[in-house]
């Protein structure tokens, strides 16, 4: 037996070892950070369609698969490898890469025969005015605000733009039929104010990291907290990079209990719509969330089933968005609310807090319902965006008072926890003059609590004539009334968004939407018109008085003596009205 076969072969193997030594410690020590995110939508005839065909009875392993094998059909095109993200809908998913950034990748996407489009997963955030620390901190009682919830009453002669909700109230409360899905951080159902409304949602948010709570999308939408540490926020390396380190912040909590806190239970608030109930779909985490997620929450909120995910059991007519982030609104959206549209979902937005520029996206979206924010007296608070895309103004909270551990006088008061990164047992609580809540944000679930009562009172209503209705029922913007503090300076008229900050000014329909809302006109315009029955029409007596039949001059006397008693008894009637 000679050694050269067994030479060749031991070289073979050692040539082989490194292959098999480091395949497994690249895998466990420097797992791939994706660099580039794409939505991708394929044209209808594309061949990756008629190859790699969704079916909505396949699992989610085999959803996986077959979005991989459609990634790896576009990769050479791309000059980078792809992993396949998140599924939309048949023929829209999500592309990474690791060698690219999103918008190089997007681009060379874009031009393959077979696509239609691809945009950048943009991250986006909530639309919260983060509280100003002059109000951080303050007593332990009398937090107050001494107002309370000043932008549900009628307005005044001081508070022009409270949206009237008790006048709402008059005619409808809200009926637990209609489902407004808040599409947020999550939301803790167990506030004492929000026990029993909040159905069974769905987190999906499809990144561990983001999500927050081990895992990425599953059943539960419960808020575990967004905060960012602040060696997150420094950390180069990470996913969560200059995000800004920040507490926990609730958002999601904050915004269901505007629209739909227990009303009349001796607790606390009142939501806006306080029937209604409250589906929770979880799409921002810590440092906001992509746009996948938010699209694919839009879909499922709606009743559209999602490849992978157990479709919703109740669906919603509302959707309220208190979210959104710069730049043009991009197909993925357009075709999330046309196809929202077409089930007479309504789609609610927040303008955005950028001071003064442009509206964000997706409330430059066609076809949702976009929200600008105005101070307690009307006017365009300093921090909400503006321009020609916005729907109508509501408030969205200001604090007048600027001292150092003075309280916020007009603050948007709802539901929160006192936990600073998880949730706090027991730490139920509610926001108020030194823990304000501000922001756009709080200005869109007054409308979509608006809706919700609208569509109580009328459930066939269709997304356009809500839209339509809101609009023609809005009051008109004050021109007079406002000050600028201790500046001297007149407060300005709005102007377009021009790239430079724009502070309070006074709101025009050019760019503050069509008015201020009022939620008691909007309903009353929407109440059903009882028609009374038809009066079966009255046979003329016989002249010839034959038949027991009544004359024509019986009847006129007749007619005198009901008259006569009318007049008479008129005056105790007026005075047992006026008692009532």
């Amino acid at each position: 037996m000679t050694h050269a076969p067994f030479a060749a072969a031991l070289l073979a193997a050692l040539a082989f070892m490194p292959l098999l030594a480091t395949a497994p410690v690249v895998a466990q020590t420097a797992p791939v950070v994706f660099t580039a995110r794409v939505i991708v939508g394929l044209k209808p005839g594309a061949a990756a369609l008629r190859d790699h065909a969704f079916d909505p009875r396949q699992n989610k392993a085999e959803v996986a698969a077959m979005a991989q094998r459609r990634a790896d059909g576009l990769a050479q095109h791309a000059f980078a490898r792809l992993t396949a993200g998140r599924v939309l809908n048949a023929r829209t998913q999500v592309m990474l890469a690791s060698s690219t950034d999103s918008a190089s990748l997007a681009r060379r996407l874009a031009l393959h025969p077979d696509v239609a489009y691809a945009v950048v997963d943009a991250r986006r955030r909530f639309s919260l005015l983060p509280s100003d620390p002059l109000f951080a901190a303050g007593p332990t009682s009398g937090r107050g605000p001494d107002v309370g919830q000043w932008y549900l009453r009628a307005p005044t002669a001081t508070v022009k733009s409270s949206i009237n909700a008790q006048g709402a109230w008059d005619l409808s409360t809200a009926d637990s039929r209609v489902v407004v899905a808040v599409l947020d951080s999550g939301v803790l159902a167990d506030h004492p104010d929000l026990v029993g409304r909040v159905l069974p949602g769905m987190d999906m948010i499809a990144d561990a990291a983001v999500a927050n709570d081990g895992n990425g999308r599953d059943s539960d939408a419960t808020d575990p907290g967004d905060w960012v540490t602040t060696a997150e926020d420094a950390n180069k390396s990470g996913p969560f990079y200059q995000c800004g380190a920040q507490d926990s912040s609730w958002h999601g909590t904050q915004v269901a209990g505007i629209i739909g806190a227990n009303g009349n239970n001796a607790v606390g608030m009142t939501g806006t719509a306080y029937g209604a109930r409250i589906l929770p779909v979880r799409v921002l985490g810590k440092c906001g969330g992509f746009d996948s997620d938010i699209v694919a929450g839009m879909y499922w909120a709606a009743g559209i089933d999602q490849p992978g995910v157990p479709a919703s059991s109740t669906p919603a007519r509302v959707l309220n968005m208190s979210l959104g982030g710069d730049g043009a609104c991009t197909q993925p959206y357009v075709e999330a609310v046309s196809a929202l549209t077409a089930r007479n979902a309504v789609v609610v937005v927040a303008a955005g807090n950028t001071t003064g520029h442009v509206t964000g996206t997706p409330a430059n979206c066609p076809g949702v319902i976009a929200v600008a924010g105005l101070r307690h007296v009307g006017s365009k608070v300093g921090f909400s965006d503006l321009g020609p895309e916005i729907t109508l103004s509501a408030p969205a909270g200001n604090c007048v008072n600027v001292g150092a551990g003075e309280p916020c006088l007009y603050p948007i008061l709802t539901t929160s926890n006192s936990g600073t990164r998880g949730p706090a047992a027991g730490g139920s609580i509610y926001t108020d003059a030194f823990r304000a809540s501000l922001g756009t944000s709080f200005s869109a679930p007054l409308v979509s609590g608006t809706v919700a009562l609208m569509l109580s009172v009328q459930p066939s209503l269709t997304t356009a004539e809500i839209i339509n209705t809101l609009k023609r029922t809005a009051r008109p913007f004050p021109t007079s009334g406002a000050d600028n503090g201790s500046d001297p300076a007149p407060v300005p008229v709005c102007r377009a968004p021009d790239g430079t900050d724009q502070l309070q000014c006074y709101c025009t329909t050019a760019f503050c939407g069509a008015g201020m809302l009022d939620a008691a006109a909007a309903v009353a315009a929407v109440v059903p018109v009882v028609t009374p029955p038809d009066t079966p029409p009255v046979t003329p007596p016989s002249s010839g008085g034959g038949g027991g039949a009544m004359s024509g001059g019986w009847l006129a006397l007749l007619a005198l003596g009901v008259a006569a008693l009318h007049w008479a008894l008129r005056p105790r009637r007026r005075a047992a009205q006026a008692r009532c």
